[in-house]
């Protein structure tokens, strides 16, 4: 698997927010948007799938604001609202006219943002589970996954063993929990400046369930059976609505179909963009 140091890490001005980013690659771009989540990042989310992507494309990992090394901003309107523009302002920084984007869970919401609001911009997208309703026909909600996020900072604050629960409950398989993860994952989430912006007010949550006829590119969705994150019918929404969307579901797999399943999803992402995958 890719080191770290064998990705080219720096910092762009996106209208004013210092965005930490990873590149590696060349040829047509492709943006990588983590999730959300204590500790959450661009490496963390895609460590086995900046190296298969960058065989054959620009691949640009993204620390989204208030994650990473990206500036800790303190935001209080929509979400996706704002995470959208801050994105697209980072692809006028960087000099990309048009991209593919693959998101993972926020991510996924703040790809398909992009798309709708700027349609000629965006090639393809690939969605890995983004909640998008907040309702279920097949889990209670709020699910597992994002009742272990929201109650991380409070009670007594965070915690190595808050951590390792959270995480345990976006995998399937707890093994991949690694204690070095869950360390990582703790120290990113207890870093003074996270600590400061998470006292603060929150983003407004924004819901596009209204919106999704209206994102027409191409799109791959991608999702675990036994996600504990984001409810398996919500995989079936975005078929249902997306224009011009296709859904790959992954047995035996949780929250992260990108790490639980690498290699399967570096070639279903590669095949996709590179029109190998049949409507």
């Amino acid at each position: 698997m890719l080191a770290r140091e064998d990705v080219k890490w720096q910092f762009a001005d996106a209208g004013g927010i210092d965005i930490h980013y990873g590149e590696r690659g060349s040829g047509h771009p492709v943006l990588l948007l983590h999730g959300t989540g204590p500790g959450s990042d661009a490496w963390g989310n895609y460590r086995h799938n900046i190296g298969p992507l960058s065989e054959s494309f620009r691949t640009i990992a993204v620390d989204l604001p208030r994650f990473g090394k990206s500036a800790k901003v303190q935001v209080t309107g929509p979400r996706l609202d704002y995470l959208s523009g801050v994105i697209r302002d980072f692809m006028d920084s960087v000099g990309i006219d048009t991209a593919h984007v693959v998101g993972n869970s926020m991510g996924g919401q703040v790809a398909m943002k992009l798309a709708i609001d700027m349609p000629n911009r965006i090639d393809k997208l690939v969605l890995i589970a983004p909640a998008v309703a907040g309702h279920s026909v097949f889990t209670p909600m709020p699910t597992e996954g994002v009742g272990q996020i929201a109650k991380y900072y409070k009670d007594d604050g965070p915690s190595l063993d808050k951590m390792e629960r959270l995480l345990k409950s976006l995998a399937y398989d707890p093994a991949i929990v690694t204690d070095e993860m869950v360390q990582e994952r703790y120290r990113a989430s207890t870093d003074p400046e996270v600590l400061a912006v998470n006292k603060g007010p929150h983003w407004d949550r924004q819901s596009l369930e209204g919106e999704l006829e209206q994102c027409m590119v191409p799109t791959l969705i991608v999702w675990g059976q036994d996600d504990r994150a984001s409810a398996l019918d919500h995989g079936l929404l975005l078929l249902r609505k997306l224009p011009d969307a296709r859904l790959h579901v992954f047995a035996r797999c949780g929250h992260w179909a990108q790490v639980e399943h690498a290699d399967e999803f570096n070639r279903l992402a590669l095949d996709f963009f590179d029109d190998r995958v049949s409507d």
